[in-house]
């Protein structure tokens, strides 16, 4: 896939749903998938809300190109395949928050660790032949 097509998947969990939650300034660590949901779902009306989902869109949109661009560079397996075309980055962020609150042992994760298990249980690469 050309770097256009993964930056395009990469901005999918970008924007933040409109669940309303507590972030803190504790969460902008970012070490766990908890921290980076907690982040990922501050409202404006949080007096870091939007410090907050900036920091979300930046932190997840970094991971996400960096592992795309290894992924592009190197021949091994990959972690993840976007389909094409991609899901709506609201609809990627609801998927992501949905399944890490899914489970408490997967906000306990680092929040690369769980970024990049959502997106490989969720667009799973196919078989190769």
């Amino acid at each position: 896939m050309k770097l256009k097509g993964w930056a395009v998947a990469g901005g999918l969990v970008l924007l933040a749903s409109g669940a309303s939650r507590a972030a803190t300034e504790a969460n902008f660590g970012a070490n766990t998938t908890g921290d980076l949901v907690e982040l990922c779902t501050a409202t404006p009306d949080n007096p870091i809300g939007t410090a907050a989902i900036n920091f979300c869109e930046g932190f997840a949109q970094g991971a996400v190109l960096v592992e795309m661009q290894n992924q592009a560079a190197f021949r091994g397996p990959k972690l993840f395949c976007m389909p094409n075309p991609p899901p709506s980055r609201n609809q990627a962020l609801n998927d992501f928050v949905n399944w890490a609150r899914s489970s408490p042992d997967r906000l306990a994760q680092s929040s690369t660790d769980g970024l990049f298990r959502f997106l490989s249980e969720r667009y799973p690469c196919p078989p190769s032949r």
